[in-house]
């Protein structure tokens, strides 16, 4: 790989902040870190645009709340050539934690996820996602 160097004027005062968050995440020196943001922002983009991408959904709910396991089983069988996995945690006598894996076009995993966060006893969730670099045909 190939590397190349160019400058970028700051104002001390961003520097210095930037120098502290690189810092408290462990990062080895500026130029790591400077990638790893760039990396964040392409892949922002591809997911925005009509790429494949991977999801990952964490939901926390109430395990004992009336049909709720019902209705996040219907959704998912429904939208099942989006789902690879799901896990299924209990972390107590009431609440549960299902971490489920998706794969397909951007706006399709949003909108399945933004189903399943939706549900009257759903406490929590959140989608991570990333882009395989396939585009969808």
């Amino acid at each position: 790989m190939k590397l190349v160097r160019f400058g970028v004027s700051l104002p001390k005062s961003l520097i210095d902040k930037f120098d502290r968050l690189i810092k408290s995440q462990n990062y080895p020196n500026r130029s790591e870190a400077i990638r790893d943001l760039i990396r964040k922002s392409l892949i922002e983009e591809e997911v925005q645009s009509n790429q494949e991408i991977v999801g990952i959904l964490h939901l926390l709910y109430v395990h004992h709340k009336r049909e709720l396991s019902d209705k996040l089983n219907r959704i998912q069988h429904d939208h099942h050539d989006l789902i690879i996995s799901s896990t299924h945690v209990h972390l107590n006598h009431d609440n549960c934690v299902e971490v489920i894996l998706l794969r397909g076009k951007g706006e399709n995993i949003k909108n399945v996820s933004n189903k399943l966060i939706a549900i009257k006893g759903v406490i929590n969730g959140k989608l991570y996602t990333t882009s395989t670099g396939e585009k969808i045909k």
